[in-house]
């Protein structure tokens, strides 16, 4: 069987499976239980600052008969007195010395405020500390968490205040609402950080009941932003991770990366590995399924890495960056279509409607005769269907641009695939093209010559 173990920036779990810090870990009861489990290590609900949080808390985004795509909290960091967490921490780590128990913190920006709170951390036999510096709401109002994730400059001052005075591992939470990840990343850096950690939470507000008129949650007929978290986010959260990980400064730091944001499976435990992550936090899907989700978790990464021949974490981490590429260095010759398996297609004609409509008309629906026919065609004859002359979809692939519309819209796996073609072009990017001809990106009169020389046809 695979190796799940990691080394975190000194920190060692016996799985990457952290619990992120939330509600799920929001007291020792709860981390005692989800250890039972076999979660990996924990990272301790934000401890720091009195709060009051208020009800409702939480809003989320149901689609198409799915509930809790993603969740909306306006809850803050715990409400727990300060002394009680610490207690329980301490009384995590003795119970439970092979997990992985970090403690998030957050306080005001005043270096001896956080040289108590780090003090009190250090105490309590904690593996690690986080620096919460993506709250999005009530706290950053107060000029902490995103706050602070947000100026480059707060998040190095705030970070070097901590890095200066804890033997500890720092690891630095930073925060999706922001335009380029990178920058706080490289104060974070700047600050002495052992580590980094991402996403926080989005800044959102979920939806609008439209029989009350109230934004949900409604809190006494009132409503806020809040965090926005679960499977939706993890298209950004890949994203980010990646802007990270192929960043020269990044790399060459040589810190790891705890990765989450939408973390509901295995799978998606897999992309994050894949993509940089050395550790995996997890929130929402132990919110909507219980911790027991950790042995579905462990069992299908440990089979999917045996089944690829990967023995440890650190044969997986980063396996597929290399990949990675601005635009500019894609081939601008690599030529897919479309093609559609009537053997599996279902007649339902999404691709067409996709395709015809807002894509590149070059799906047709044809008779089995071979005939063009009318969306409209009348599939019944005296009240019965007639199956043998159904039209069916049928890509003209001299037409086809390779959008992949067709493919993503369609129901059914593995109906419409991608296939690649040869396009008769030299292999060249738009950097290189462009570097050549450079006229070509100035005017259209040089881009229409260039695409009439090399054979590419606008329909």
């Amino acid at each position: 069987m695979a190796d799940l173990s990691i080394d975190f920036a000194g920190i060692r779990s016996p799985n990457p499976f952290w619990l992120a810090s939330a509600p799920p870990t929001n007291s020792g009861a709860q981390i005692h239980r989800a250890f039972e489990y076999g979660w990996g290590g924990a990272v301790w609900k934000t401890i720091g600052a009195p709060v009051l949080n208020i009800s409702n808390r939480y809003g989320s985004l149901s689609l198409g008969g799915r509930r809790m795509l993603a969740i909306n909290n306006v809850e803050l960091i715990s409400d727990r007195p300060l002394d009680v967490n610490l207690r329980e921490i301490a009384e995590i780590k003795r119970l439970w010395p092979d997990r992985a128990v970090i403690v998030s913190a957050m306080v005001d920006a005043d270096p001896q405020a956080w040289k108590d709170i780090v003090m009190m951390i250090e105490d309590t036999g904690a593996d690690g500390i986080e620096l919460n510096y993506g709250c999005p709401q009530g706290m950053s109002e107060r000029g902490m968490g995103a706050a602070v994730g947000q100026v480059p400059e707060m998040c190095q001052l705030n970070t070097h205040w901590v890095t200066s005075v804890t033997r500890l591992p720092v690891i630095v939470k930073l925060t999706p609402n922001i335009t380029h990840i990178v920058d706080p990343a490289h104060a974070a850096l700047a600050g002495g950080a052992h580590a980094l950690s991402l996403i926080n939470t989005i800044n959102s507000v979920t939806r609008v009941d439209l029989d009350t008129l109230l934004v949900t949650p409604s809190i006494g007929g009132r409503g806020t932003h809040g965090g926005y978290a679960g499977a939706a986010v993890k298209p950004i959260a890949l994203n980010m991770l990646t802007e990270l990980m192929t960043d020269p400064q990044v790399l060459r730091s040589g810190v790891p990366i705890s990765g989450m944001g939408g973390i509901s499976t295995w799978r998606d435990a897999a992309e994050f590995l894949l993509l940089g992550a050395t550790s995996l936090q997890v929130c929402t899907a132990a919110m909507q399924h219980g911790y027991r989700i950790i042995e579905d978790l462990t069992d299908g990464l440990s089979n999917w890495m045996d089944d690829h021949g990967f023995k440890t974490i650190a044969d997986v981490t980063g396996r597929s960056l290399p990949q990675m590429s601005t635009f500019g260095g894609l081939d601008l010759s690599h030529q897919s279509v479309a093609r559609i398996d009537q053997n599996k297609c279902i007649g339902c004609d999404l691709c067409y409607a996709a395709c015809n409509d807002t894509a590149h008309q070059c799906i047709d629906l044809v008779s089995p005769g071979g005939v063009t026919v009318d969306p409209g065609y009348d599939m019944r004859t005296n009240g019965r269907q007639v199956a043998d002359t159904r039209p069916r979809p049928v890509v003209r692939e001299s037409d086809c641009v390779g959008c992949a519309l067709c493919a993503n819209v369609c129901p059914v796996d593995g109906c419409i695939t991608m296939v690649t073609v040869p396009s008769g072009r030299e292999s060249i990017t738009w950097d290189e093209l462009t570097a050549q001809r450079p006229e070509i990106a100035q005017s259209w009169a040089a881009m229409q010559a260039y695409r009439e020389e090399v054979g590419i046809e606008i329909h």
